[in-house]
């Protein structure tokens, strides 16, 4: 007898109009959001700096991803960079794959114009590697990290024996040792 005193078609009424309005609300708030989310990343995709200059963390960051797209490398570094401080473990994992990205992006750019650049470039590759490297140990999860440094690793000479090279000079192991003494 009490559940069908509960069970009122008044009560039924009620509580369907309720749960069409927090419907209705959670709908309405969810396609704003949507809306939001869609008109920020067209922002980001054209470069429009107006919509994206909000001081969020998100947009930051994805203003940095856009440099590097645009191949503004120096800009997008620092502007990672300047994100480390307030972002969290798989933030700063993220950053440190994108800032290894750049590096790795710009050793490939140079190394393939001429051999001249050749230091500058494995210096680049370095950088890449020890980005990635970070990366992983703040996110051993990250599989892209992982790939791009297997590719890179096969990229780099292997680490010169001090004094072992092609020329006569000794290099490091016998460089301060002066010529002509017992």
């Amino acid at each position: 007898m009490k559940i069908k005193n509960f069970m009122t078609v008044k009560k039924i009424t009620y509580l369907s109009i309720v749960a069409i309005i927090i419907s209705s609300y959670l709908l309405i708030d969810s396609s704003l959001n949507i809306y939001r989310i869609k008109k920020f990343n067209k922002a980001v995709a054209v470069g429009d700096s107006t919509e994206v200059l909000s001081r969020s963390f998100e947009s930051r960051f994805a203003i940095a991803y856009w440099l590097a797209t645009k191949e503004m490398f120096k800009e997008s570094t620092i502007l990672f960079n300047n994100l480390l401080d307030e972002a969290n473990e798989d933030q700063q994992s993220a950053i440190h794959y994108n800032i290894g990205n750049i590096f790795f992006k710009r050793g490939l750019i140079i190394n393939g114009t001429s051999m001249t650049v050749r230091d500058e470039a494995e210096y680049l590759l370095r950088q890449a590697k020890k980005a990635y490297v970070q990366s992983l140990k703040l996110n051993n999860t990250h599989w892209d990290a992982k790939h791009n440094l297997d590719r890179l690793l096969t990229m780099l000479p292997g680490d010169p024996t001090p004094g072992v090279g092609d020329s006569d000079s000794p290099g490091l192991i016998m460089g301060n040792i002066p010529v002509g003494l017992p």
